[in-house]
């Protein structure tokens, strides 16, 4: 690369090789001209008012490639599934979301990018809840030239990896429900649980079915179960009686349906007793009481995903405890909050 130097007054007419930039305290911070940009006379005065005398007109040589041209394809390279670039501006481009839906992010991917040299390349967590137009990820070109071989790097990295960024539609899944426990069946109490779930399901897109009632009775659990998978459900909570406690039956009721167990137990807080289990294609999820009062559990760290399509396994799990303790907040602000992450 060569940087020629010329006056203010000679670069009539010629073409800018990089970005000129405004900033003004508190209010601005952008090119006052693009790259590309043909030099008129009348912006003589305007490029004097930005503290321009001289204007550096870069001449590339063989094999290096402009900051913006780098950014764009870099960008291209590691936008996924539903994922759209934003034009490059200052050697950055931003890649936003196109559509709701659930974040995803291969971490591997975006460690092995950051390796190379003169890249930038930061994202949001994954598995984040997004809508349309959010931002998800941003690539940026550290100098105002790079050798193309880095974003040939990182392009081959991106036909290794596939889909760094995406984002996946959540699936508007049907949910059936049975709630557990004699003191709710003989209406001792009042079931609150049920509602809750409802609120759960349709915040975030599925559809909730019935409620079916039973009492600490395995069989009857099991049936009921099996009830909601015969009339469609996807997806079936069962909530109440996950405990270690002799007379809580939940988690034999769910494997005597012939369930896969995953997990009986999370390393969630609160969702420690939670369950996961999978009949063919059908989730089904033991809850213990904490989703009744806790605002956020495991649920909503594995719900959406559920939605989106995955297949949870136990290391899915396990990987849930660095970040899967709730600091139990006053006013809860998740997702925007350590909890998960």
């Amino acid at each position: 690369m060569t940087i020629k130097k010329v006056k203010v007054e000679d670069a009539v007419g010629m073409v800018l090789g990089h970005e000129l930039t405004k900033i003004v305290p508190g209010s601005y911070k952008g090119p006052a001209f693009r790259k590309g940009h043909i030099i008129k006379e009348e912006d003589m005065p305007y490029l004097k008012d930005i503290g321009k005398e001289h204007i550096y007109l870069i001449e590339l040589s063989e094999g290096q490639l402009h900051e913006n041209d780098a950014a764009l394809r870099l960008a291209q390279a590691v936008a996924g599934s539903n994922v759209e670039c934003t034009d490059p501006s200052e050697g950055r481009v931003n890649l936003r979301a196109k559509i709701s839906g659930l974040l995803k992010i291969k971490e591997q991917a975006v460690a092995e990018v950051n390796e190379i040299e003169n890249v930038a390349f930061s994202t949001k967590h994954a598995n984040l809840l997004v809508q349309p137009g959010d931002l998800v990820a941003a690539v940026k070109i550290i100098p105002l030239v790079i050798d193309e071989s880095s974003v040939v790097s990182v392009e081959n990295m991106a036909l290794k990896y596939q889909e760094i960024v995406q984002v996946r539609p959540l699936s508007p899944m049907k949910v059936g429900t049975v709630i557990t426990g004699n003191e709710v069946y003989y209406g001792r109490i009042q079931d609150k649980y049920a509602p809750v779930i409802a609120d759960k399901v349709r915040h975030y897109g599925a559809i909730p079915m019935g409620v079916i009632y039973q009492p600490d009775d395995a069989k009857a659990i099991t049936d009921s179960i099996l009830q909601h998978i015969q009339e469609g459900a996807d997806i079936v909570i069962a909530a109440g009686g996950m405990s270690v406690d002799p007379d809580d039956v939940t988690p034999e009721a769910i494997r005597a349906t012939g369930a896969e167990v995953i997990t009986y137990g999370s390393p969630v807080l609160p969702g420690a007793m939670f369950m996961l289990a999978y009949l063919e294609e059908t989730a089904i999820l033991g809850l213990p009481a904490c989703g009744m009062f806790a605002k956020t559990t495991v649920l909503d760290l594995l719900f959406p995903r559920i939605l989106a399509g995955e297949r949870l396994t136990r290391k899915d799990i396990a990987a849930l405890g660095y970040g899967g303790l709730c600091s139990n907040c006053s006013s809860c602000t998740y997702p925007h909050c350590p909890f998960g992450k």
